[in-house]
């Protein structure tokens, strides 16, 4: 691979040609593939390519939907986008359990965003803690044309706090700030006010009377909005009588409920076990966030800083049984946002939102904290009843069978094999290749028996 100046300034065709010279033995056959899924209409493929930074080519993720979701007694249909075959399955099996038990309930506990103004500071504390309020007043004066539209729809800056950070760093302090960004996801809204609140403050403290020399000069280090959102809170649940539970391969309800309660117990506790029971969650969390258009990266670790909030890393979800009851639930941070960035750009996200009927944020981190506690509400059933390989490599069994180029006949017979025997690339690779070996010998036999 050879360094190359001004790639960006290539056309995508330059861009294409040089990377495929640079790494494969047949440029062409390089070139064609990557062509191959460009979009048929010249006006999508720009507006996808606009997205990102030397886009080449446009990298397909199957869309797929979780029917019967009953949600605070309205019934969806969830989008969601992921590669991995055993979570939408997974997702559905929960909703279609939980339909005629009550279905999932959920609410958004709070939607306070956070950003800050990070800064070092050499001077009194004190004379800049007494003269905060004026500064403060003046930070919300220059933001207002900013907060206009955003205060009209209910939003705006809720606070703006000084803290003292010197017990970490000399002379180092932030200016906190709250804010409400009804159903946008706020980033962009947020950092601009944050950048606004550190202009205000170093020409405000320029003409200090009071301040020293030193004083008058603070360094501004970063503004930056923050993705951890613990105000920013949803939580949905699910609940039924232990008896309503039903019974589970050979297993009674009351036993399943038990199981259960203490599955939750060791992933509350123990942080290898939480650890993946978390990603399950983020399974089914990310797949909607990413269906929808919003930020899944930024969702995924507000989320786990979260559940490690009390200096342990812990499950997000939980579980109790009292007086017969069984209540499942889950409480995750979430900013999500139903306008700017991709959801009114992208053709398929736009169809996400009319497949949800057009919810707004607060519904729709209602619909995604659902969507992972069904996910994990399905894993761990699958572990304490048959375990979580039967059901999940029975879905990944389609995906060995491509590997190994599977004919029709092949795909049907294996399918038909693997519902009475254990599922693993091994098993398949030797079935397919005693197939074939027999019927080789068989046309072999054949040729030798012409020939006599």
């Amino acid at each position: 691979m050879q360094a190359i100046s001004g790639y960006s300034k290539l056309s995508k065709e330059q861009k294409l040609a040089w990377l495929a010279h640079q790494v494969s033995d047949n440029p062409e056959a390089f070139i064609e593939e990557m062509k191959s899924y460009w979009h048929a209409d010249r006006a999508v493929q720009k507006l996808f390519d606009e997205f990102s930074e030397n886009t080449l080519t446009n990298f397909y993720m199957p869309f797929g939907i979780v029917p019967n979701v009953l949600l605070n007694g309205e019934l969806y249909a969830v989008p969601m986008v992921i590669e991995e075959s055993s979570v939408v399955a997974a997702a559905a099996q929960s909703a279609k359990f939980w339909l005629t038990r009550g279905g999932f309930k959920a609410k958004v506990l709070s939607t306070k965003k956070i950003g800050q103004v990070h800064f070092l500071w050499e001077g009194d504390f004190l004379k800049l803690d007494v003269l905060f309020d004026e500064l403060k007043e003046k930070m919300l004066d220059n933001t207002a044309l900013i907060t206009k539209n955003m205060r009209q729809r209910g939003g705006g800056i809720l606070d703006i706090e000084l803290v003292n950070m010197t017990h970490i760093e000399p002379h180092y302090y932030q200016f906190k700030a709250t804010f409400e960004t009804c159903d946008s996801m706020g980033a962009n809204f947020i950092n601009t006010c944050l950048e606004e609140f550190a202009r205000t403050f170093k020409q405000w403290a320029a003409v200090q009377e009071g301040f020293t020399e030193k004083e008058r000069q603070p360094m501004i280090i970063m503004s930056i909005l923050s993705n951890y959102t613990p105000e920013c809170l949803v939580q949905a649940w699910v609940e039924c009588p232990i008896a309503d539970l039903g019974n589970f391969e050979e297993m009674d309800a009351a036993t399943f409920a038990f199981k259960f309660e203490k599955a939750l117990m060791i992933a509350k506790n123990d942080v290898y076990r939480a650890t993946t029971h978390n990603k399950g969650i983020f399974n089914g969390i990310d797949a909607v966030v990413l269906a929808t258009g919003n930020d899944f990266r930024a969702v995924e670790a507000c989320g786990h800083v979260y559940a490690a909030r009390d200096g342990k890393y812990r499950s997000l979800t939980d579980c109790s049984i009292e007086e017969g009851i069984f209540r499942f639930w889950i409480t995750v941070p979430m900013a999500l946002g139903t306008v700017g960035g991709l959801t009114n750009l992208h053709p398929l996200v736009r169809r996400a939102f009319e497949i949800l009927g057009h919810p707004n944020a607060a519904k729709l981190m209602q619909i995604a904290a659902t969507i992972g506690l069904a996910q994990n509400f399905a894993a761990v059933k699958s572990l304490i009843t048959s375990g979580i390989q039967k059901g999940h490599m029975k879905m990944h069994l389609m995906n060995i069978l491509k590997h190994f180029d599977a004919t029709e006949s092949e795909t049907a017979a294996a399918i038909e094999h693997f519902k009475h025997h254990v599922v693993s690339f091994s098993a398949v690779r030797d079935l397919l290749d005693g197939w074939r070996e027999a019927a080789e010998a068989k046309r072999n036999s054949g040729s030798d028996a012409a020939s006599v």
